[in-house]
């Protein structure tokens, strides 16, 4: 199966986005992170940057259809591909994306599902070091960072994030599975899921993303 326009789905601490840059650099694709392009948007000033800002310091959702705008005018030139992370979260977001897509004459190719136990996406997460700074984020068992507390890029002090903790995590579980889970069922009836088995090494999980992606 040859992939080009592609949505990673999965819990929190699945490895999503690890596996979304890597792939994205390795075969010249765009990676699509709705928090990223949220962030970059608001920054910079745009209009939909603009606009997303007024939500967010009110301390409302940002629409779905506004986030859907920063995902299209974030493509570019659409035809090199992309991996959409981050987005959809919910059946409902999925069929407006699926709707926009369509009448942009947009093909999805596929949905790559990262499957992890809960016992090990809390310990991951809860393992989770971040960078205030710039951003980075680190892990002290599987991505520990060259000086202990040390941001590797810029040399802040490393924190840990309030969601980050074993109970928000157990949290956004709950979450996950109540909203993002039922997506799972959405994408299978489509025939655009594939399943992958990300609890294993890093170097494993990518070739089987590699032999996907091929």
């Amino acid at each position: 199966m040859s992939l080009t326009r592609v949505i990673f789905l999965g819990p929190p601490g699945a490895g999503k986005g690890t596996h979304a840059v890597g792939l994205a650099k390795a075969i010249g694709i765009s990676h699509l992170s709705t928090g990223d392009m949220l962030r970059a948007a608001v920054k910079a000033g745009t209009p939909l940057g603009i606009e997303a800002k007024g939500y967010m310091e009110a301390g409302k959702l940002v629409p779905d259809a506004l986030i859907i705008d920063l995902l299209f005018e974030s493509m570019g030139d659409e035809s090199k591909g992309w991996i959409l992370d981050g987005f959809p979260r919910t059946v409902p977001q999925a069929e407006a994306l699926g709707t926009r897509l369509e009448t942009a004459g947009i093909q999805l190719d596929g949905v790559i599902l990262f499957e992890v136990p809960d016992q090990v996406l809390v310990e991951r997460i809860s393992s989770r070091l971040s960078c205030p700074s710039c951003g980075a984020v680190f892990n002290r068992i599987t991505q520990p960072p060259a000086k202990e507390g040390t941001c590797d890029r810029c040399g802040a002090d490393l924190v840990t994030r309030k969601d980050d903790a074993p109970e928000a995590v157990t949290q956004r579980l709950v979450v996950y599975k109540d909203q993002t889970a039922p997506l799972i069922a959405y994408y299978e009836d489509q025939g655009k899921l594939t399943r992958v088995d990300a609890n294993r090494d890093i170097g494993e999980i990518r070739q089987d993303l590699d032999g996907i992606f091929a």
